[in-house]
């Protein structure tokens, strides 16, 4: 059974905001996936083959080829922001 604590403590990991009325839906809707998910627990699984993909995928891959690079000017010209012949751009995490 998932409580407000715990969902306190995730929440604050996950930089979460709940307001207090809406704490008691979010502890019923974790709990009922919690639920759901405990119910595959049951299903027989012993015969079933290890699936890594179900959809049969091929990675196409390429020879490295070394090339001249761009210009850095050329592709720093229209840039709103640059430092050091760079991109500077704004910090996005604390």
């Amino acid at each position: 059974m998932i409580d407000k604590e715990s969902i306190k403590h995730v929440s604050k990991l996950a930089r979460l905001e709940f307001k207090e009325d809406e704490m008691d839906k979010v502890v019923k809707k974790l709990d009922d996936v919690l639920s759901y998910v405990k119910m595959l627990d049951e299903v027989n699984v012993e015969n079933v083959g290890i699936t890594y993909n179900p959809i049969n995928l091929k990675n196409v891959l390429r020879e490295d080829v070394v090339k001249e690079s761009l210009d850095r000017e050329k592709v720093l010209q229209n840039a709103p922001d640059k430092e050091m012949g760079c991109f500077r751009v704004p910090k996005v995490l604390d």
